[in-house]
């Protein structure tokens, strides 16, 4: 399994399964690992081990960041509305909790950021079961005692225990909030943390801000002031008679008294219970376990109830009928207008408008007119906020686009139109994504791109989905994140993708988080999305380097004229990078260059021709190659000159063949060609007085000696003419062969014991003896070799036991000839030229006809001859 497979991979659990949580710092490990083992851990900047930080990272941490907690054998993350936030895997938790897997990556605020790992936890010994009881500090006040044997417990005001009080007690219970404070278990002692409340949560006097503390037996604890004010008591298994009897409250006038209760085991979420005992005053609350997914599911917007106001009851009011008027809206934007306009003056009240007198009605008027003006003035944000709160995301877009249009700057615009964009389109866009419609995803979004023209702000959001889309589709059209990298085909795509993401990962990761945070449909997107990048750069890392190390090997050895020595390089790259496909066309694609080299570097125009008509290239560095080797190849003309004259040739029309070639008289390759129309000059002459001697003495010696000299791919019409007489003596010339490679190889064995050529003869101003000597054994090793060689290869007699020697002889002495020949040619500036070209002529071999002549012509220090290779 890959590394970033753990990213997406869900860990089975099963209910009530609870686990270890382990948080392993991504970038910083001397920090530490974070261990949980408790099912809830609170993340701030105050909170250990944070507090122990360095600054710089819990600086963007605030002081109620977030909360980790298990329940329901599933582990969870909640945001306490911090001003950084909470990202899971880059999108933002944001409202409600959201889960969290093994292999997730969390990160809190801009710095720290945490590799998540669950390890079920080993069953241990259930723990002493832990019971709590508020005893009201009042005995005046009505109140009863609430006992919780089930946590987490949430203190609010739209719960039974205190919602009782409503009618006795009406102001006092707006001191509560919702979501005011929670009483939990944390190692089997009891905790109590403050939600946030409008109003505050007290022990013995303190409020508390942003740390749980825990509670003991005495502890005087208040929720919103001083009239729900408590005495807790906390009674654990195992002290005495805790087991068989707990303690009942009685109400106000009543003493406290014990009797046996059969303990509850109240189920998550269900209210709380009273308990009576002979009348209502002898009532005890029984308050039953909550759940963390509840306590901390946060709905930022409607904080705001909470606050303590003297007109609760008459806003409460006010709020029925504004939403029973939204129910009805008027059937017209006047008819709104008129509406509010009589709520706001009282026009729709009889008594108010006799008291009125005349002189007010113009009073009246002109406010009339002010309001209408700013109603008017506020429509397109009330049309978008209705068709938001309807659902009609699609129109509501269209509207805050065609409104931004007049107004592009307007900021609140901005966000409503990009929030009714992302709501209307994404999640088609992600539904066509998961499906692999690339098209209709494309389409989604250029629907998105139209709806947005005037909106600065969705624009780049727009952008965000449009380089996922380019993911997923490179991905799909590749087969996958594990399917070959196709040499000089992903490369480009690989880097644009990577480009765009490294440029500010921060801010992309802001704007898909941002995006996640509207649409739940995109997380799954977005996590996919995360998964593939970090394929990517894998990619990048080791296989784009290994090709970029590979073109420059490729470059360095095509400029020196080497090719060959780039075929262990493609082997061990195969062996290497199993997931590189496109080697096998770098290899044809060498081959071909190499057979076009071999000419080139002998000045043989015939199979130069001939492979330049077969010279098409695969791959971008021989295409590039190629293209810079057209200054040392014939040019168009001088190709199809010569072309022609090889047609002839094969057809056995020595007499236009030649003369064909002979036309050819300029150019860099004028010496090349004339020397190649002496070759066919002398075939067809041997070729003429062979026929002549058919049949009178020596005439056997004569046709071995033509058959040497032919070349099986240039001189296949004249080859194939003799080679019945050839076959019938094919002992006799199997013989010559090895008589001719005897020779050649006797002839390189004394050339090496004599010692070879070296700088100093080649740097003598004249000819010595030695390297005329010299010279001349190894031309006639050569041209020994490779008639030899060109007879067994006619013959077809490659069952030989001596072939592979001979061969190897062969490119040995080849291969001496050349460097040596290069050799020459870079003493150029330094030699005289006649003295150059007369030690060419020794060495003999291909092209020494051009090479001469190039030696010979004056050439200026600091200007290459025209036409020069």
């Amino acid at each position: 399994m890959a590394p970033d497979d753990a990213l997406i991979m869900e860990m089975p659990v099963r209910m009530g399964q609870e686990f270890d949580i382990l948080l392993t710092p991504v970038s910083r490990p001397e920090l530490g690992e974070i261990r949980i083992g408790d099912d809830l851990f609170a993340v701030g900047r105050t909170e250990a081990p944070f507090i122990s930080y360095p600054e710089e990272l819990t600086a963007a941490l605030s002081r109620r960041h977030a909360r980790i907690f298990a329940e329901h054998g599933a582990v969870y993350v909640a945001d306490l509305g911090s001003k950084n936030g909470t990202r899971i895997n880059g999108a933002d938790v944001a409202g409600h909790p959201l889960r969290l897997r093994d292999g997730d990556e969390l990160s809190f605020g801009s710095a720290l950021s945490f590799h998540v790992r669950l390890a079920p936890r080993v069953p241990a010994a259930e723990p002493p079961r832990v019971a709590v009881t508020l005893m009201p500090e009042r005995g005046d006040l009505g109140l009863q005692p609430v006992e919780l044997t089930g946590f987490p417990y949430l203190i609010s005001k739209a719960d039974d225990t205190f919602a009782r009080y409503r009618d006795s007690h009406p102001q006092q219970v707006n001191y509560l909030s919702r979501r005011h404070a929670h009483i939990y278990l944390k190692c089997g002692i009891p905790f109590l943390e403050d939600l946030g409340s409008t109003n505050g949560t007290f022990v013995n006097g303190h409020r508390l801000t942003d740390h749980g503390v825990p509670l003991d037996d005495g502890d005087l604890i208040a929720f919103g002031g001083s009239h729900f004010v408590y005495k807790v008591a906390v009674q654990r298994e195992g002290d005495a008679d805790a087991t068989a009897t707990r303690t009942v409250f009685a109400g106000p006038d009543a003493a406290a008294e014990v009797e046996p209760v059969v303990e509850h085991a109240a189920a998550p979420a269900a209210p709380a219970v009273p308990i009576a005992d002979e009348g209502a005053d002898k009532t005890t609350f029984v308050g039953a376990a909550d759940s963390f997914l509840d306590i901390f599911c946060v709905d930022y917007a409607a904080r705001q109830e909470d606050e303590v106001n003297a007109e609760a009851e008459a806003q409460a009011a006010a709020a029925t009928d504004a939403s029973a008027r939204k129910r009805s809206r008027p059937s017209s934007r006047m008819a709104m207008l008129a509406a509010e306009i009589a709520g706001r003056f009282g026009l729709n009240d009889p008594v108010r408008m006799k008291r009125a007198g005349r002189w007010a009605a113009a009073v009246v008027a002109l406010a009339a007119v002010g309001l209408a003006v700013l109603y008017l003035r506020g429509m397109p944000e009330r049309d978008v906020k209705s068709l938001l709160a309807d659902g009609r995301y699609a129109q509501a877009a269209k509207a805050a686009d065609a409104y931004l249009a007049r107004h592009p700057d307007d900021a609140p615009f901005q966000a409503m139109g990009t929030e009714a964009l992302l709501r209307a389109y994404v999640p088609q866009w992600a539904g066509k994504l998961k499906a692999r419609d690339f098209s209709g995803a494309a389409t989604v979004l250029a629907g998105m791109v139209s709806g947005s023209q005037h909106n600065a702000d969705a624009r780049p959001l727009v952008g965000e989905l449009e380089w996922i889309g380019n993911l997923e589709r490179y991905f799909a059209q590749r087969g996958g994140a594990d399917a070959p990298i196709r040499l000089y085909t992903d490369e480009a795509v690989i880097r644009g993708l990577l480009t765009h993401w490294n440029q500010d990962t921060a801010a992309h990761q802001r704007a898909l988080g941002r995006i996640a945070g509207y649409e739940p449909a995109f997380r799954d997107v977005y996590a996919n999305a995360l998964s593939d990048v970090r394929k990517l750069q894998t990619d990048e890392s080791v296989y784009l380097a290994a090709i970029e190390r590979l073109n420059a090997t490729i470059a360095t050895e095509l400029a020196r004229d080497q090719p060959e020595a780039l075929q262990p390089v493609l082997a061990d790259y195969k062996e290497k990078y199993p997931r590189l496909s496109g080697l096998d066309k770098l290899q044809d694609d060498l081959r071909r260059y190499t057979a076009l080299m071999q000419p080139l570097r002998s000045r043989n125009p015939g199979p130069l021709v001939a492979r330049m008509a077969d010279a098409k290239f695969a791959t971008p560095p021989f295409q590039a190659q190629y293209a810079r080797l057209a200054q040392r190849l014939p040019g168009a003309d001088m190709v199809h000159q010569y072309a022609a004259a090889a047609q002839a040739w094969q057809r056995g029309d020595s007499a236009t063949a030649i003369a064909g070639l002979r036309r050819i008289s300029a150019g860099p390759w004028a010496d090349d060609v004339t020397k190649d129309a002496a070759h066919k000059q002398q075939v067809a002459a041997q070729y003429a007085a062979l026929q002549g001697a058919r049949g009178a003495s020596g005439y056997e010696d004569k046709l071995l000696g033509f058959y040497a000299m032919l070349d099986p791919d240039e001189d296949k019409y004249y080859a194939k003419a003799v080679e019945t007489d050839v076959t019938a003596i094919r002992d006799s010339a199997l013989r010559r062969a090895r008589e001719l490679m005897s020779r050649a190889v006797a002839g390189w064995k004394q050339y090496r014991a004599n010692g070879q050529i070296g700088a100093d003869q080649r740097l003598e101003p004249g000819i010595s003896p030695k390297f005329r000597d010299q010279a001349r054994r190894l031309a006639q090793a050569q041209e020994d070799a490779r008639q030899g060689i060109r007879i067994v290869s006619q013959l077809k007699a490659g069952e030989s036991a001596d072939l592979a020697q001979w061969n190897k002889s062969e490119e040995e002495i080849r291969a001496e000839v050349d460097q040596q020949r290069r050799a020459l040619q870079e003493l150029r500036m330094v030699l005289d030229p006649a003295v150059l070209k007369a030690k060419l002529e020794l060495l003999g071999g291909e092209g020494q006809g051009a090479e001469a002549q190039a030696a010979a012509a004056p050439t200026a220090p600091d200007k290459p001859k025209e036409g020069r290779p």
